[in-house]
């Protein structure tokens, strides 16, 4: 993407001949790139929070809490599946003009995505349930005092 949006710049403003192409190719891969990361921000569990109750509950209650916000990200994600893939299929017959691809390639990320994400949310569920330590830090990201 990045050589796309050089290639860009350098043909707009050195040779004054800016492509038609490369605006949506980059906005699309960036489309891509951005819910592709947020996948993986639920399985790693990076995404930011407001996790100050967590530290003062008992450690059963942090389960439920944990599960509770497991459950929040699950709705989300099967809405995106559910409402991008409603975006997707209207999508298929319209072309984008400059690409000549499907509109349907713009909102696929989002059901990717949020399918995702609903697997990362359920396995943390599940994992939670049989007594897994999946709440806990890795190891490399303690430091010692």
């Amino acid at each position: 993407m990045t050589l796309i949006v050089a290639y860009q710049v350098f043909m707009r403003y050195v040779v004054n001949a800016s492509p038609s192409w490369t605006e949506g190719t980059a906005i699309l891969l960036m489309s891509w790139f951005i819910f592709l990361g947020a996948a993986v921000g639920v399985r790693e569990n990076f995404h930011m929070g407001f996790d100050v109750l967590i530290y003062v509950l008992p450690k059963g209650a942090k389960g439920v809490l944990r599960t509770i916000s497991d459950l929040a990200v699950f709705a989300f994600a099967a809405g995106m599946v559910y409402y991008g893939g409603t975006l997707a299929v209207r999508g298929w017959g319209v072309t984008i003009p400059v690409l000549h691809i499907p509109q349907t390639m713009t909102y696929l990320p989002i059901v990717i995505s949020g399918f995702m994400m609903c697997l990362y949310s359920l396995e943390r569920m599940l994992l939670r349930l049989a007594g897994e330590p999946v709440d806990e830090p890795p190891a490399e990201l303690v430091t010692e005092a």
